[in-house]
């Protein structure tokens, strides 16, 4: 998807930046109201990422000015301001959601997700994730390979869990961090190569052919097995 970051932080919209590049996605940044109104109205989006408070226009205008040009991109407001009042005004502007910081990357990802997967009329429901002849059971929380019953701890289930959903793109340290440990911070551990290396001994050996696979400096990816 192609993104817009309007966010006069420039850590922060850097930190977002960096996210969704590494989970495929191409973002635009925009360091304060006006440029992002600009890019806004001059370019086409898939989701739009805003804070409230910005120099020169804030988020709330830029919200109303592109409605009223009869623009329905989606947009996931990301602001300081939580009180009920404030996410109120923003959803009535014309928001499809509203998160505040201090925020983790990985939910404000299934944010955006979610709201541009409602523009498309997309209705996700899913109850197994299949691989090949690997299966999850999410329901039963059960794991198969082949047929054959795979015991995994939860963390294990879990990892393997937001590797699948994210099947064909780059899972980074920072991403697994995030959703599978709720860290907002790289702790400096080897804990996540520990897990991808039980599971690997688990989900791959005896098998015909691995399904975790480390891309070196990136991440990890498991995609559909080649034919």
């Amino acid at each position: 998807m192609k993104i817009l970051i309007i966010e006069d932080d420039l850590t922060v919209a850097g930190y977002i930046s960096k996210g969704l590049e590494e989970s495929g996605h191409t973002p635009d940044v925009a360091n304060d109201g006006k440029q992002g109104l600009l890019l806004a109205t001059t370019n086409s989006y898939d989701v739009i990422v805003l804070d409230r408070m910005l120099p020169h226009i804030d988020g709330i205008t830029i919200l109303n000015t592109i409605r009223d040009s009869g623009d329905n991109t989606p947009a996931v407001i990301l602001s300081a301001k939580n009180k009920v009042e404030d996410k109120v005004k923003g959803l009535r502007s014309g928001a499809a959601d509203y998160m505040t910081k201090p925020f983790a990357f990985e939910e404000l990802l299934a944010r955006i997700e979610i709201v541009a997967s409602r523009q498309s009329g997309a209705v996700p429901s899913v109850t197994e994730i299949v691989l090949g002849e690997l299966k999850l059971d999410l329901i039963n929380r059960q794991v198969t390979r082949n047929g054959t019953i795979i015991d995994l701890q939860s963390k294990e289930f879990k990892l393997l869990e937001y590797l699948l959903k994210n099947k064909g793109k780059i899972v980074t340290r920072t991403m697994l961090l995030e959703k599978v440990w709720e860290y907002n911070f790289d702790p400096q551990t080897n804990v996540i190569d520990v897990h991808i290396s039980r599971l690997r001994n688990k989900i791959d050996k005896g098998f015909s052919y691995p399904i975790i696979e480390t891309i070196r400096g990136a991440g990890y990816l498991v995609s559909e097995p080649k034919t």
